[in-house]
């Protein structure tokens, strides 16, 4: 059958010529490896979809079918199966249109129902904040995905095509979207070993999430290409002579510097982009794992290799299953080289990762092929979910996404991989979360070491455990690994009621003590009188909300002596705070809160409360003191004015610094401050201390400066 031809005629009249060659496209890759029978399934799901989506366009004026055939042609570039392809067709189907999941799985079986239903987007749940939505959203796509990993597969290659049409949406949309492709997608293409979809999601992302640097970096790039051309073709040359005089059969490949990459060197190495322009990458393609250390040998005869720089991925492969030798040489001139050299099956798992030798139904129980080190991540999240917010658990993932990894040795030898910077307790649970949880002490390379040892790559590391120790909540202040976090603060949340009971009646106590007085002297008559006002029925409820800091000690024992007037509610300004008599309230001038946000209050000697944003950074040294912070909430209907602090990236042009001043004097505010830093590559940052009334206040005077023609990027206290 003529399927391309059949599916043009089902396409709009009024459709372009881009939709008729993405038809004609994956038509003709899919007929390089689908079977028959396949194909006829991608065809009754094309027909379904295009009657789904009848009369309904992309924002950039194409029929919507052309999107989820966009995305299916990714797959197909990486010659996913049918069904994989089918539901790339259907993507859509259950969100923008009446069609239910039922129908679909009616029409083409259970299987592509639930990746339709795993890759559906979730709008229809109902969320208190765009950050709530965010990580609820990643968490019901993770679990989903620990079911089937194609999922996740088709929602990169939606993504992907997203990116590539974000042109037509709002600015301040883009750059929510290409953040979220960087923090997210990107790191796990790059976990799946799928280099393709990694390389284009982070070069897509930078560009919209910074289209100022990107262009600037754009433009200074393609200044230097020609001369770089040469360079790469004399070089290449001279490789391939070397290879031919030792009788090497391979393929040399010049690579283009990618502009996030470059930008990525830039900012963690803190250098200007002539010292980035000057590196060189070579890939060489070779038969056999022989023949790539016979090949280094060779490139090392040729070009003198920098000390420290060798990196042996065939012996002990990345996280993500890649393989390949790393070198970098000092090429003509003192230029630095970086040569990588593998076979062609490591080529093809570097660019296609978790999808380059697909075997669901194998029986291949290699712990080196990427979609078996791809389904051991997975399964691991199935722990990780249990944290106690999506947010948290958002966070947890991010840290398992990087992709920086040490390997330690077990005392049998067994390679374990771990983020850069994890410590012994992250090791124990990486072995096994028992493990971790009987962790008493450890040994590292023989010797005795504290369970922070951050550890370093080839140590060996062995845990002594105890039966019936527990994890410490200090764990957390040092490990690194999501596992080791998830694992501890499941432990705490299970911590037994009668242990939070037992604290809080002696932390109580003591307080009492304090002030000259103890529980058997307040007696039950006055105990039972102050659990009432505080509308608490049961002696142990208070003693639980003692215990886990939901109550402040020595303001609860302060009221049942009666010290300072009888309960009740004291206002300050514009707060209400429960349990506290006559205390001072001020707000931190590191996060500067305003009514809207999240807050909580620290006990600060001869300060009183001090109010600070939950998200705040300094949050993080007060919470080891639990019994100094409590709860605080923003009365109604606040009328008055709080400081807030703005940053705004411009470019650097006269009179710009006067345009946004008088665009936020225009939004109903005061300006307190102002100064300038950060002069580079053409742009200032401004930040500005501004008198808002609340959230909504501050959105509107952001909103209003990013519409700027010069302002790269607005954000709240440099967030």
């Amino acid at each position: 059958m003529d399927y391309a031809a059949v599916l043009l005629s089902k396409l709009p009249g009024t459709s372009s010529r881009r939709s008729k060659d993405l038809i004609k496209q994956l038509i003709s890759a899919l007929e390089s490896y689908l079977p028959d029978e396949q194909m006829t399934e991608v065809f009754r799901a094309y027909e379904f979809g295009t009657s789904a989506h009848k009369g309904q366009r992309r924002r950039s004026g194409e029929p919507y079918i052309s999107h989820p055939v966009a995305v299916a042609q990714t797959l197909a570039d990486i010659r996913l199966d049918g069904q994989a392809i089918v539901a790339a067709i259907l993507h859509d189907v259950i969100e923008d249109t009446d069609i239910n999941l039922t129908a679909i799985e009616d029409e083409f079986g259970t299987e592509v129902a639930t990746l339709v239903d795993g890759v559906s987007k979730l709008d229809q749940i109902q969320f208190t904040s765009r950050a709530e939505a965010h990580a609820e959203s990643f968490r019901k796509m993770i679990l989903a995905i620990i079911e089937d990993i194609r999922v996740i597969l088709v929602k990169l290659a939606d993504r992907m095509h997203n990116m590539e049409t974000l042109d037509a949406m709002p600015r301040e949309k883009q750059a929510r979207i290409a953040r979220e492709t960087l923090e997210i997608y990107a790191p796990i293409a790059n976990r799946l070993g799928i280099n393709t979809m990694k390389v284009a999601l982070e070069d897509l992302g930078f560009r919209y999430l910074y289209p100022y640097r990107y262009s600037v970096l754009k433009n200074a790039v393609k200044r230097s290409k020609g001369s770089q051309r040469q360079i790469v073709k004399r070089i290449s040359e001279s490789l391939r002579v070397a290879m031919e005089e030792d009788n090497i059969l391979g393929e040399v490949r010049g690579r283009e510097k990618r502009l996030y990459s470059i930008y990525k060197k830039m900012a963690e190495k803190k250098i200007i982009l002539s010292d980035v322009a000057d590196v060189y990458g070579f890939r060489i393609i070779v038969e056999d794992v022989n023949t790539c250390y016979r090949l280094l040998g060779t490139v090392h005869n040729l070009y003198k290799p920098m000390p420290g720089r060798f990196k042996d991925y065939i012996a002990i492969p990345r996280i993500n299953g890649y393989q390949s030798l790393h070198t970098t040489l000092l090429g003509p001139k003192g230029l630095p080289l970086e040569v990588q050299i593998r076979t062609r099956d490591m080529d093809r798992v570097a660019e296609s990762g978790v999808a380059a030798h697909w075997q669901y139904k194998t029986s291949d129980k290699s712990s080196t092929t990427p979609e078996v080190r791809a389904r051991d991540w997975l399964a691991r999240l199935e722990e990780i979910h249990k944290t106690d917010t999506p947010e948290e658990f958002l966070e947890s993932v991010k840290v398992d996404l990087i992709p920086d990894k040490i390997y330690v040795f077990t005392p049998k030898g067994d390679i374990l991989p771990l983020p850069k910077g994890a410590t012994v307790i992250d090791f124990a649970y990486a072995v096994h979360t028992d493990v971790g949880n009987r962790c008493t002490s450890a040994k590292v390379d023989r010797a005795l070491a504290p369970l922070g040892t951050v550890l370093e790559n080839g140590q060996t590391v062995e845990i002594i455990t105890t039966r019936g120790a527990k994890p410490n909540p200090n764990w957390l202040s040092f490990v690194i690994t999501a596992k080791a976090s998830a694992a501890i603060r499941q432990h705490m949340k299970n911590m037994r009621e009668s242990e939070s009971i037992d604290l809080g009646k002696r932390l109580l106590d003591r307080s009492l003590k304090s002030l000259g007085s103890s529980l058997r002297k307040v007696g039950k008559i006055r105990f039972h009188e102050v659990l009432d006002q505080l509308g608490i029925k049961e002696p142990s409820e208070l003693f639980a909300q003692l215990g886990l800091g939901e109550r402040l000690p020595p303001l609860t024992a302060r009221l049942l002596i009666g010290d300072e007037a009888k309960t009740k509610e004291f206002k300050s300004g514009s707060l209400i705070i429960a349990g506290t008599e006559g205390m001072v309230i001020s707000y931190a001038k590191c996060c500067h809160p305003i009514p809207g946000d999240d807050i909580m209050g620290y006990l600060s000697a001869g300060r009183g409360v001090i109010v600070h944003r939950n998200t705040c950074g300094n949050l993080g040294n007060f919470r080891k003191h639990p019994d100094k912070w409590l709860s605080v909430n923003w009365e109604k209907n606040i009328d008055r004015y709080f400081p807030c602090q703005i940053q705004v990236e411009t470019a650097n042009k006269t009179g710009v610094l006067a345009e946004v001043a008088a665009v936020i004097a225009n939004s109903k505010t005061n300006i307190e401050d102002v100064s300038l830093s950060n002069r580079h590559q053409g742009a200032t940052t401004m930040t500005f201390i501004l008198w808002i009334q609340n959230r909504t206040h501050l959105a509107n005077i952001i909103r209003n400066v990013r519409k700027m023609q010069h302002v790269n990027r607005v954000s709240r206290d440099g967030a």
